[in-house]
């Protein structure tokens, strides 16, 4: 655990989403950079499927990059064409 330097103007906005949400601000946080982490490492899913894949991840046992990387490439393998 450590310590991240935001800038005033982003402490707000996470204070009026986590209040909003019934989140604490650091879980607001938290939320909000694994959505940004998740888009950046796979910009072709939408925000939904990136929560349902935080959903999934949750059901088995929390946010493990590694195994997130081969469901989100899952969906495509599904439905290609050998």
């Amino acid at each position: 655990m450590g310590i991240v330097k935001i800038s005033d103007p982003m402490h707000e906005s996470l204070r009026v989403a986590s209040q909003a949400l019934s989140r604490s601000i650091n879980a607001q946080a938290e939320h909000w950079m694994r959505i940004g982490m998740l888009a950046e490492l796979h910009p072709q899913l939408s925000h939904s499927e990136i929560c349902q894949l935080l959903i999934r991840a949750e059901h088995e046992g929390g946010l493990d990059l590694a195994r997130l990387a081969g469901w989100a490439q899952a969906p495509k393998a599904k439905g290609a064409r050998a």
